[in-house]
């Protein structure tokens, strides 16, 4: 039976192994604005003021 890993460590594996370490900051932007996105649009857009006072 193969072992199984998780989708961050396959990434992390990948990365290391094509050497393309600059995707990393690139996904962790995406995954930050993804994160406000949902945040913003949550119980109506209550995470707004929250949102607002960061820009």
């Amino acid at each position: 039976m193969p072992k199984r890993t998780g989708i961050v460590l396959e990434f992390y594996m990948f990365m290391k192994e094509n050497k393309t370490y600059w995707l990393a900051p690139i996904i962790v932007v995406i995954l930050l604005m993804a994160g406000l996105i949902i945040l913003g649009g949550l119980g109506g857009g209550a995470g707004a003021p929250f949102i607002y006072s960061l820009f």
